[in-house]
């Protein structure tokens, strides 16, 4: 067996024994509060990113970020579920603005007025597929974010998502409709924000906030990719220890700890100080946050052998989760 070969199982042996810790106490909900807090770092330089938005759609779009990383539960109509299903997310998050939606997908679907195509689709729309043949009609659904991204919840398995419509793998929407008044709003990425302002994004309503952002600012790395990391590694607990024996908020393996100077990985400051270190070594050796992140899950030596993420299953879904956790920012 190839030395590749051997590295490859090793790694789905350690996602299997992950999957069989204790589900972590925090989810998707709590990250959210990060998510309104960059938002309101941005907004306070002056760009709120939004062009001729009605209120209605701008708030239903920020009240669904709220649920980006909550698991799918199918049949979960509310948070109180443990998670959410397609159409139960659609009902719970425009019921709260006061949009009532039938339950269902395929109902979901004939509401509001049609749009002809997605060049014509506004954020706030909501766009769903006929993906079986053994019903008539829509079977999932989503909402618009605009320039081709989706909120979703996918299946089970997957906990709700921002994603592109084309990486998402459904085609084409078979049905777009208007649900809200308005003129929708212009959906801009907090990179392009950052980018029109010159300002960098603040974490709040998390817990160690303030590490992060401190971090960051130091080291040059986006604090909320330092949260989405800590909220993927540890769920925030400190005291955490994987089956793989890494360590603290940041799972620093001990190895790495102790060649980052960090004597106690257990210690939250030290933590995310020396992560926020490594991943600044990372990019700037790989010059892309994907590749960071798999450096920092896997190793650089195997982003180095694999010119790439690696394929490995634990390394790409680490990799996929915390960039939909950015992007949902």
């Amino acid at each position: 067996m190839s030395i590749a070969a051997v590295e490859a199982r090793i790694a789905q042996i350690q996602g299997q024994l992950t999957q069989l810790q204790p589900s972590a106490p925090v989810n998707g909900a709590v990250f959210a509060q990060m998510m309104s807090g960059a938002a309101a770092a941005y907004g306070s330089t002056g760009t709120t990113g939004t062009t001729g938005a009605s209120a209605t759609a701008e708030a239903v779009i920020a009240d669904a970020r709220q649920y980006v990383g909550m698991p799918y539960v199918w049949g979960g109509s509310s948070p109180a579920d443990g998670g959410m299903d397609c159409s139960g997310l659609v009902q719970y998050v425009y019921g709260k603005h006061g949009i009532d939606l039938p339950r269902v997908s395929n109902d979901q679907a004939r509401s509001g007025t049609p749009v002809a195509s997605l060049a014509e689709a506004r954020p706030g729309d909501l766009v769903a597929w006929d993906r079986s043949s053994r019903n008539d009609g829509a079977d999932h659904i989503a909402i618009y974010l605009g320039d081709g991204m989706i909120l979703e919840a996918p299946r089970t398995g997957l906990d709700i998502r921002v994603v592109s419509i084309e990486a998402s793998g459904h085609g084409t929407p078979d049905f777009i409709r208007r649900v809200l008044p308005g003129e929708g709003v212009d959906a801009v990425s907090p990179a392009a924000r950052v980018a029109a302002t010159g300002s960098t994004t603040q974490v709040t309503g998390v817990p160690f906030a303030d590490l992060f952002n401190a971090a960051g600012s130091r080291y040059g790395v986006d604090p909320v990719l330092l949260a989405a990391m800590a909220r993927t590694e540890s769920s925030f607990q400190p005291s955490a220890v994987s089956p793989a024996g890494a360590q603290g908020l940041m799972q620093l393996m001990p190895g790495t700890a102790k060649g980052l100077g960090v004597t106690d990985p257990f210690d939250p400051t030290q933590s995310v100080d020396g992560a926020a270190r490594l991943m600044r070594d990372l990019l700037d050796r790989f010059g892309r946050v994907d590749h960071a992140l798999a450096g920092y899950n896997a190793g650089p030596g195997a982003v180095l052998r694999y010119d790439g993420v690696p394929p490995y299953a634990e390394t790409q879904g680490y990799v996929a989760k915390i960039l939909a956790l950015v992007e949902g920012a």
